[in-house]
């Protein structure tokens, strides 16, 4: 374990448990790359949905937790949330995807102001409900610029 990235800062305590969302297959491509990886101490488990099967490394059969087991419920929790924090953040690179296209159409919004624009409002939708001078308050915008902005916003509705 040579990586810097792993040994240190933030990563510095590996897992106790990788839990993968998917059975037997899913399971071994993560169990193989944790052995490139030199992280064969961390233990790996994957949740099948359909039936909540729980897959462990060497084993052909999963294990059937209990419907009403507690230990499932917290698998179930942890495999849910990831599921919503990735669906989060692709909405937002998504969002933002569409901010930044829109605003390359602007004459005057360059990288520097597209960026201001982008961090301040983080969204199409919010830029596009965004007044005149509420754009125009940010020190990279000049009223010029937010008035082009404004026009081509709402000519794209």
């Amino acid at each position: 374990m040579n990586d810097p990235a792993i040994t240190e800062g933030k990563f510095s305590r590996l897992p106790d448990l990788l839990l993968i969302d998917g059975g037997k297959g899913q399971l071994r491509v993560a169990v193989e790359v944790l052995s490139e990886l030199q992280l064969d101490e961390i233990e790996a488990i994957g949740l099948a949905k359909r039936h909540e099967e729980v897959f462990r490394p060497g084993q052909s059969e999963p294990h059937m937790l209990p419907q009403d087991s507690k230990a499932l419920l917290l698998l179930r929790q942890i495999r849910d949330e990831a599921h919503r924090f990735a669906i989060t953040y692709h909405r937002k690179l998504r969002g933002r995807r569409n901010l930044s296209s829109i605003l390359d159409t602007v004459p005057g919004v360059g990288k520097k102001r597209k960026t201001a624009l982008i961090n301040h409002f983080g969204s199409l939708q919010k830029l596009s409900e965004a007044s005149m001078e509420e754009i125009s308050s940010l020190p990279e915008i000049p009223e010029s610029i937010a008035e082009k902005i404004v026009e081509i916003l709402r000519s794209n509705r």
